[in-house]
C-alpha cells in the first residue's frame, strides 16, 4: 500500500478540491456548520494571522483548550504555515503547564479562558505573575523567557493577550502569495505536532510527530473503518489526545468525511448529536460508551444510522461491545491500539471481524507497519503464542522526543524498532493480544497515568516519607489509582489531607481514589519494592 507524501495542509486542500460544498465541520451545540471550502478559508485566514504575529516555520505553538472550533482551525492552520502544534492536556494545573511550556520552548500559547469551572487565566498567572501589565506579543516571563504571545479564546479583552478575532483580522495583512511561499518551504517529513507523554521516569516527554506520521496514520485508520465522504463521524474525544486529533480529525479529513464535534464529552449530547446529525460513526473510550448506553433516555434516540467507529484507550468488556454493536447498531465498530510515539495506531480490528476478535485482541497491524514480539529487553523474537515485548517499525514511528536524545535512543533502537514497553502475544492469525505493561502505566478511563509522576508529586507533601502508586482494576474506568504511603515519624496525616494537597495542584484524574498508610513495603532480598504484592493485597481488600 503506497504512503501519502502530503502535509496536513495539503490533505485538507485535496478534500476541498474533491468536495468543496460537502459539510466538513458541524458543532451542534454552537449551531456552526462549515463546508470544506468554508472551513479551508477559515484555516487560511488563521494561518496568515499566525504569520502576521511573526511566528516562523518550526516554532512551537501550544494550545490549551477543549474541542473548540479554534482548536480545529489551528490544527490545520499550523499545518499550512509550518508551526509545530504542541497539545496541552485540558486537566493540567500550574506545575504541569509550566513544565510543558518550558520544555517545549513554546513561543505562543492559545488558550481557553476556563475549563469546567477552572480558570486557565488564574493558572497561567501562577506560572507567569508578569502577565498582569504585560503588552500583547511582549510577555516577558522570568520562568518562560521564550513565551511571547498569548491568544485567549474569549470575548474578554485582556491587555496581555490577543483575541481570536484579532488573529483573523491580522490575517488580512498577510497576502495569499506570502502563505503560498511559506507552504512551499514545508516538507512532509517536517515535525508538525508535539504531544506530551510520560515515561518510566515520570516526567512528560514531547513526542515529535511529522506530517508523514499522522497523515498516513489517519488515512489507514479511516481505511480500517471503511470511511468515505458519505460518512458522518461524531467526535466527543479530546483533541489534545491523539484519539481526537488523529483517529478523529485526520481520519475524517483523509476521506472528506463530515465531522460532528462536541467541545466536551457529555453522554446525552453525544446521543443527541449522533441521532440528529444521522452520524454513521462514533468514537470513544469504553467508559464513554458505557455512559451512553446507560443514559436513562438512551432508547429515545434514533441511532439507526450508526455503522462504525473506534473504541480505544482500554480493554473493552464483551457485554459493552455486544451492546454497542446490537443496541447502538454499530456492527462495524473497530478496536485500535497504539501509543503517542507511534502516531498513534499500530494495530486495529477490521469492520468485518467477529465480536470475539474485537474483545480478545487489539486487531492486526496496519499496512506498512511491522510488529514483532520479543523477549523483553532484547531483539530476540518470541514464538507465536508466547508473551513478550511488542516492538514496531515503520512510517508511523515518531521522529523522537523533543530535546531528549537519551530517551529517544532508549525508545528506538539502531534498527528503527520502537520498544513499546507493552507485553503482547501474537496469535496464529496475526492478531495481537495485549497482556500487560512492562511500564507500570495506569489507564484510567482512556487517560494514561504514570505512577512515578503521581509519586513525585506526593513526595512533596511535608509529612510523606515514601509513596508507591499502583493501578487497581475498576469496572467503570478500567483502572483506578491507589497510593501506599509511609508517613514520617510522629505525623498524623489523614487521607483527606492528602486529597486536599492534590486538589488544584495535579489533574483530577491523577488524584488517587484509594489511599492506604503503611509502615513498610514488601521488599526483595536486594531491597527492591515489590509493587505487585501491594497490588495483590489491595485487590484482596477490595474484594472483601
Amino acid at each position: 500500500m503506497s504512503l501519502i507524501k502530503s502535509t496536513v495542509g495539503e490533505l485538507l486542500e485535496e478534500q476541498v478540491n474533491l468536495y468543496p460544498d460537502h459539510e466538513a465541520v458541524i458543532y451542534p451545540e454552537l449551531n456552526l456548520r462549515k463546508t470544506y471550502q468554508e472551513f479551508n478559508e477559515m484555516v487560511d485566514q488563521a494561518a496568515k494571522g499566525f504569520m502576521s504575529l511573526g511566528i516562523k516555520k518550526g516554532e512551537n505553538v501550544a494550545i490549551w483548550a477543549d474541542n473548540k472550533p479554534e482548536w480545529l482551525t489551528t490544527q490545520f492552520a499550523t499545518g499550512k504555515m509550518g508551526a509545530v502544534l504542541v497539545t496541552v492536556n485540558t486537566n493540567y494545573q500550574a506545575k504541569e503547564l509550566e513544565y510543558l511550556l518550558k520544555q517545549s520552548e513554546a513561543t505562543t500559547l492559545i488558550m481557553a479562558e476556563s475549563y469546567k469551572g477552572t480558570s486557565y487565566i488564574d493558572i497561567l498567572k501562577q506560572v507567569c505573575p508578569e502577565l498582569t501589565g504585560a503588552e500583547k506579543g511582549k510577555l516577558n516571563s522570568e520562568v518562560l523567557p521564550l513565551l511571547k504571545n498569548i491568544i485567549v479564546l474569549s470575548d474578554n479583552d485582556y491587555s496581555y493577550s490577543y483575541t481570536w478575532e484579532e488573529i483573523m483580522d491580522y490575517g488580512r495583512v498577510v497576502s495569499f502569495g506570502e502563505l503560498e511561499e511559506r507552504k512551499k518551504t514545508l516538507h512532509y517529513d517536517d515535525v508538525i505536532n508535539m504531544q506530551y507523554t510520560s515515561g518510566t521516569t515520570g516526567f512528560p516527554k514531547g513526542v515529535m510527530l511529522t506530517h508523514y506520521n499522522i497523515v498516513n496514520n489517519g488515512n489507514q485508520i479511516a481505511d480500517c473503518m471503511k470511511l468515505t465522504y458519505e460518512d458522518r463521524l461524531c467526535i466527543p474525544v479530546p483533541f489534545f489526545h491523539c484519539f481526537g486529533c488523529v483517529l478523529g480529525v485526520l481520519a475524517a479529513v483523509s476521506k472528506g468525511t463530515t465531522m460532528v464535534i462536541l467541545e466536551q464529552f457529555n453522554a446525552e449530547k453525544v446521543l443527541q448529536a449522533a441521532a440528529e446529525e444521522k452520524c454513521t460513526a462514533l468514537h470513544g473510550v469504553p467508559t464513554m460508551f458505557i455512559a451512553e448506553l446507560n443514559h436513562p433516555d438512551f432508547s429515545s434516540y434514533d441511532l439507526s444510522h450508526l455503522r462504525t467507529g473506534i473504541m480505544a484507550g482500554s480493554t473493552c468488556p464483551i457485554e459493552v461491545m455486544t451492546n454497542v454493536m446490537e443496541k447502538m447498531g454499530a456492527q462495524e465498530i473497530t478496536i485500535a491500539y497504539g501509543q503517542t510515539e507511534s502516531s498513534p495506531v499500530i494495530t486495529q480490528t477490521r469492520t468485518d471481524d467477529p465480536i470475539e476478535l474485537k474483545v480478545s485482541t487489539v486487531g492486526k497491524p496496519h499496512p506498512n507497519v511491522e510488529v514483532k514480539i520479543t523477549i523483553p529487553g532484547t531483539n530476540t523474537e518470541q514464538e507465536v503464542g508466547i508473551p513478550g515485548e511488542l516492538l514496531t517499525r515503520g512510517y508511523h514511528v515518531m521522529k523522537g522526543y523533543y530535546n531528549n536524545l537519551a530517551a529517544t535512543n532508549e525508545a528506538i533502537d539502531d534498527d528503527g524498532w520502537l520498544h513499546t514497553g507493552d507485553l503482547a502475544v501474537m496469535h496464529e492469525n496475526g492478531y495481537l493480544e495485549i497482556t500487560g505493561r512492562i511500564k507500570d502505566m495506569i489507564i484510567r478511563g482512556g487517560e494514561n497515568i504514570y505512577p512515578r509522576e503521581v509519586e513525585e508529586f506526593l513526595y512533596q507533601h511535608p509529612d510523606v516519607l515514601d509513596v508507591q502508586v499502583v493501578g487497581l482494576p475498576d469496572e467503570r474506568l478500567g483502572e483506578e489509582i491507589m497510593a501506599w504511603i509511609i508517613l514520617k515519624e510522629g505525623k498524623q496525616t489523614t487521607t483527606d489531607d492528602i486529597r486536599k494537597f492534590c486538589e488544584g495542584n495535579i489533574s483530577r484524574h491523577k488524584i488517587p481514589k484509594y489511599i492506604e498508610f503503611i509502615d513498610e513495603y514488601p521488599m526483595t532480598a536486594s531491597g527492591k519494592i515489590q509493587k505487585f504484592k501491594l497490588k495483590e493485597s489491595a485487590i484482596k481488600q477490595l474484594q472483601k
